[in-house]
């Protein structure tokens, strides 16, 4: 059975700070296909992407690829850029309705702690602390609610990112290719049983 993956979200996604392999979504198709799987991928995200960008410009055209599987990992930019916490909540809700018809199996990863990366030393903190864990929480609840499958990238970048001085990149803030690659190896158990038989 071929698998249809479709990918919604930021630079994350784009695989913007990588030198090579593209973010999660290549690495984990990468990843699957190694293991068996007949897979395509369709790569929608987009470098500075909010909520309202994949309502915008993603959705429609993830719904009209029929996925059969779709990753969103999306909320990094809404909390520098100051999105109201409703507002992204309702946002999520909005993707998971549309998503839902097809059928997909839906995985979302949630806000790492990005107070922990080195350019939070370089911005307001007003911007980030308090506010990711409220994020986090409108994320889970909203994956609760529609039946999503949520990776839990926070409390997991809690324990490696004080280790792991090699996880971002140069401008700070970005993934590096050891990052996504570890981005991916943590996803992958949670996606691995929702894409069928090889």
């Amino acid at each position: 059975m071929s698998v249809n993956y479709v990918a919604l979200g930021d630079s994350s996604a784009v695989g913007v700070g990588a030198s090579r392999g593209g973010g999660y979504p290549e690495r984990l198709a990468s990843r699957l296909r190694q293991e068996g799987w007949s897979l395509g991928l369709t790569n929608l995200g987009m470098s500075g992407a909010v909520v309202q960008d994949v309502i915008t410009s993603q959705l429609k055209r993830a719904v009209a690829s029929q996925p059969t599987l779709v990753t969103l990992g999306i909320g990094t930019n809404d909390l520098w850029r100051g999105t109201a916490l409703e507002d992204f909540r309702e946002g999520l809700d909005r993707i998971a309705r549309r998503l839902k018809p097809t059928g997909a199996s839906l995985v979302v990863v949630n806000i790492p702690d990005m107070a922990l990366a080195p350019v939070a030393r370089l911005v307001p903190s007003h911007l980030y602390e308090g506010r990711i864990e409220p994020f986090n929480e409108a994320l889970h609840a909203v994956a609760h609610t529609h039946g999503m499958h949520l990776v839990d990238l926070y409390t997991a970048s809690r324990e490696f990112l004080p280790k792991r001085s090699d996880f971002f990149c140069h401008d700070g803030f970005h993934p590096s290719d050891a990052g996504y690659d570890q981005w991916a190896d943590l996803m992958l158990p949670t996606v691995r049983p929702l894409v069928g038989p090889r």
